[in-house]
């Protein structure tokens, strides 16, 4: 495990923006609570509460990946997106102590579903 520093930032925050997840017209995940983790020069990732997304549109998969800062992650592939969307869900089911807010969240990858962040 590896903590979070000035070589490797990450920070959590809330998002005060509305979050729309969707495939084509289907609407996947739809948030006022996002939470925003921003890592080191990577793009900002939007972390979605599960209860705001629509798991009936996802399908776990066996695939897996560990990051040394925030732990195991799993995935889910999103159903009405087909072969585009495998494994194109994440989420840190135990995340480490330094990025435990997204725990209960999922996050999206942009190039496999639409990902529209609405300023209010």
């Amino acid at each position: 495990m590896k903590i979070p520093g000035p070589d490797h930032p990450i920070t959590v925050e809330k998002n005060p923006d509305r979050v729309v997840v969707k495939v084509g017209d289907k609407v996947i995940a739809d948030t006022r609570d996002a939470l925003s983790l921003q890592e080191a020069n990577y793009p900002a990732a939007q972390y979605i509460p599960r209860k705001d997304v629509d798991l009936t549109q996802l399908e776990r998969t066996s695939h897996e990946t560990y990051c040394p800062y925030k732990g195991d992650a799993a995935y889910y592939s999103v159903l009405p997106a087909g072969a585009d969307g495998v494994n194109a869900v994440w989420t840190y089911e135990q995340p480490y102590d330094a990025v435990a807010d997204i725990r209960e969240h999922v996050a999206f990858y942009p190039d496999k579903v639409s990902i529209e962040i609405i300023a209010d």
